[in-house]
């Protein structure tokens, strides 16, 4: 008797711990790196509120993200370059453009012998990813760095791999500034590179850059920080050198154009005088209509959360919460999800 009173308490104790997991719900969503340690904390902190939500998200890169979410094997994707005309037109349901957080995508380099910081002209930046500058002492890097007594040494371009929001953001950029580079590399997530090698995620190219002597190589901005990895200002369209920072990346976005109703905007290049010129808005790209509704229901929520108490945390990241402005446009977007 006493056995069966042991087993049934034990069956009990089983079906207690079950319960919570037989009501989970798990999100899947899959795209780019640029925002991978915001999302990282804010899944973790919207897990902490609600234990029977779990979100899982795999860091693949923004052509990743479009492409699963295309194909409606994830719940959301995520890119830091907006998806084209060509690709929503592919998709069966309405995918909505959500910002979630601003950033900077930043030069960073391995140069012997330098360790502060580096100017970089636009034409410089162009020219060294078009294989056009290839030696750290070259006259377009030396004029407007005096004092830095740049190595004899040849230039180790390095650049995403993988298809990337962060390429988009680069590649964008440098089509604005250099007629050179729009009319033969062109911007996307994945372009034909001139010259260099290649690293998979933002991860992947922070750690060739520390690893390799006389690299340099585009990351976003939390990406060089967490390394160690030293990253140079950028002359925006003002004329001033200007290095990545919350309120630069905040002035771009505030400096640009009106935002769209569909919120795909480029920010690049913006004309305010403090604007730090490599920076973008990342997405979330959400089905309007989810599969399951409880899942669409759990989203709507996860993003109303977003905008509210999640752009509190931005900072400590070194991201740029979203403008009040767009907060309210994007409240009203979020009620379309179902």
């Amino acid at each position: 008797m006493i056995r069966l009173i042991h087993r049934i308490a034990l069956l009990l104790a089983g079906l207690a711990l079950a319960l919570p997991v037989m009501g989970q719900t798990t999100l899947n969503g899959a795209g780019a790196t640029f925002p991978y340690p915001m999302y990282s904390k804010w899944f973790s902190e919207y897990n902490k509120l609600h234990p029977d939500v779990q979100i899982n998200y795999q860091s693949i890169g923004s052509g990743g993200g479009i492409r699963q979410v295309l194909n409606g094997t994830v719940d959301f994707g995520a890119s830091d370059g907006p998806m084209s005309d060509e690709q929503l037109a592919q998709s069966k349901t309405k995918i909505l453009h959500i910002p979630t957080v601003l950033g900077a995508v930043v030069p960073a380099y391995n140069v012997p012998g330098i360790s502060g910081e580096v100017k970089f002209t636009p034409e410089a930046l162009a020219g060294i990813f078009l294989g056009r500058i290839q030696n750290w002492n070259d006259p377009a890097l030396t004029k407007v760095n005096p004092g830095v007594n740049f190595p004899n040494q040849p230039i180790i371009v390095i650049y995403r791999s993988d298809g990337s929001g962060t390429t988009f953001i680069f590649t964008d950029y440098l089509s604005k500034i250099s007629k050179d580079w729009s009319n033969s590399v062109g911007k996307g997530t994945s372009v034909k590179w001139q010259i260099g090698m290649g690293g998979k995620g933002n991860e992947g190219v922070a750690g060739q850059v520390r690893q390799l002597q006389g690299s340099i190589g585009y990351v976003e901005l939390i990406y060089a920080v967490q390394n160690k990895i030293p990253y140079g200002s950028v002359r925006n369209a003002a004329g001033n050198f200007v290095k990545a920072s919350l309120d630069g990346v905040t002035e771009a976005a505030a400096s640009a154009k009106a935002m769209p109703a569909d919120f795909r905007v480029s920010i690049t290049n913006a004309p305010g005088k403090t604007a730090y010129p490599i920076s973008s808005f990342t997405w979330l790209l959400i089905p309007a209509q989810a599969k399951d509704p409880k899942k669409g229901k759990i989203i709507a929520d996860f993003l109303d959360w977003m905008v509210n108490d999640g752009q509190k945390m931005t900072s400590q990241l070194s991201y740029a919460p979203l403008p009040e402005s767009v907060v309210e446009k994007v409240k009203a977007a979020i009620k379309q999800i179902h």
